[in-house]
């Protein structure tokens, strides 16, 4: 789409996956414009079979996809979590987090390409946004007067505050020069849809072992009636091949074999997939007219399936100061609201951070005597309402300061 020169929007979001359309859609409920360049093509990103990953969305996410109307037209694809539970390798010491009456889920789980298709649906009608999808950015400028950013087929789309939600290796916070401190776990997820003999009961299993986390997330039955839930399987990097070249009917005497029975027979499995997982996390999430979302400015591992949740609290907070300050008259690059931005996003995607990483380290832990420790650990949560209440709180995101649009 054509812009004319002279069409300065509030927002140049370069990045228009599930954090970045999210941004502009729920930046123009308060009123503010934005240009989202994204590289690829939005007909390949929900085609089906193109990604079988599924994502669990928290409760706060969730009202945030509320507030900016999706969430009516995702609904019917929710399955939502009514419990979690966690063990150390389905040795005796299981730890269960379920809410009491009234408490709701512990999240939902969602296809990504339905999360896809619902952003961009809305996107597509909403006169605030103008999205440019298949387009290369060649360069990108920023100013104490204001931010573009330069495609490859000549057009320069303009505006006041530049966003990179490009996920992590975003080159625009690369040429920034923002400091990153970044690690690599040297293991991979192992991600595939299973069909399997008894009904999850909407449990979320983590089944924690030496090598990684083994997590088992509910979805929806088919319309037949056939049980589904969603593998995520971490394993090391030097087995990492060898398992995705198993034939079917090896994975599934391999994936057996860990699950302990929980969800009976497995009877297929889908498409597999796999990505390496490390940690990073910016020293800082702002410069001259320019923020980081989602994880252009931290990567966590998925041990607690908080990764995207953590990027829609960037963009619940972001959204809260602009319009702040639109409200004062402030331009959207005013250093006061992106310092105010920093101090709110910045220590709380840390600890997450930190405690996801604590997580992976701890029950990476190999030995019995680890084991046996490890257990004994949630042998004592298990009997202490309020931590577990706390746990929960934390994986519905419904813990610290919370901006307006994340909250019912």
């Amino acid at each position: 789409m054509t812009q004319p020169a002279n069409d300065t929007r509030d927002l140049v979001i370069l990045g228009g996956g599930l954090v970045g359309m999210t941004l502009a859609l729920a930046a123009a409920k308060r009123g503010m414009s934005s240009h989202v360049i994204d590289r690829a093509d939005p007909a390949e990103l929900t085609a089906e079979g193109f990604d079988d990953r599924a994502t669990a969305i928290s409760t706060a996410s969730w009202h945030l996809f509320e507030n900016i109307g999706i969430a009516a037209g995702l609904e019917q694809f929710a399955c939502d979590i009514a419990s979690i539970a966690v063990t150390d390798q389905n040795k005796p010491g299981r730890l269960d987090f379920q809410p009491g009456a009234g408490g709701g889920t512990l999240g939902r789980m969602f296809p990504n390409r339905r999360l896809r298709l619902a952003l961009f649906e809305a996107a597509a009608q909403e006169p605030l946004i103008n999205w440019i999808a298949k387009a290369h950015v060649t360069g990108r400028q920023r100013s104490e007067y204001g931010v573009a950013a330069t495609l490859a087929d000549g057009q320069k789309l303009k505006g006041r505050l530049m966003v990179a939600a490009e996920g992590r290796q975003s080159p625009t916070r690369d040429q920034a020069g923002i400091p990153i401190a970044k690690w690599d776990y040297k293991h991979r997820a192992i991600i595939a849809g299973l069909t399997h003999e008894k009904p999850h009961g909407n449990v979320a299993w983590e089944i924690f072992y030496p090598a990684g986390p083994f997590a088992l997330l509910p979805l929806n039955d088919d319309a037949d009636g056939t049980h589904r839930s969603s593998l995520v399987w971490t394993v090391s990097e030097a087995d990492g091949a060898g398992v995705m070249k198993l034939g079917d009917r090896a994975f599934l005497a391999e994936i057996e074999k860990r699950m302990g029975g929980v969800l009976g027979q497995v009877k297929t499995v889908g498409h597999r997939s796999s990505w390496p997982l490390g940690f990073h996390h910016t020293a800082k999430i702002t410069a001259e007219r320019l923020v980081l979302v989602g994880d252009s400015a931290h990567g966590i591992h998925p041990i607690a399936g908080q990764g995207l949740n953590l990027g829609l609290r960037d963009v619940g907070a972001l959204v809260e100061v602009l319009s702040d300050g639109a409200r004062l008259g402030l331009d959207p690059g005013d250093a006061e609201l992106l310092k105010r931005y920093e101090t709110w996003r910045g220590l709380d995607s840390f600890m997450v951070a930190l405690a996801t990483d604590g997580l992976t380290r701890l029950f990476g832990v190999p030995g019995k005597t680890a084991s046996a420790v490890r257990r004994l650990g949630m042998a004592a949560v298990q009997r202490t309402p309020m931590l577990k209440d706390f746990f929960m709180d934390e994986a519905r995101g419904v813990s610290g300061d919370l901006p307006a649009i994340l909250r019912a």
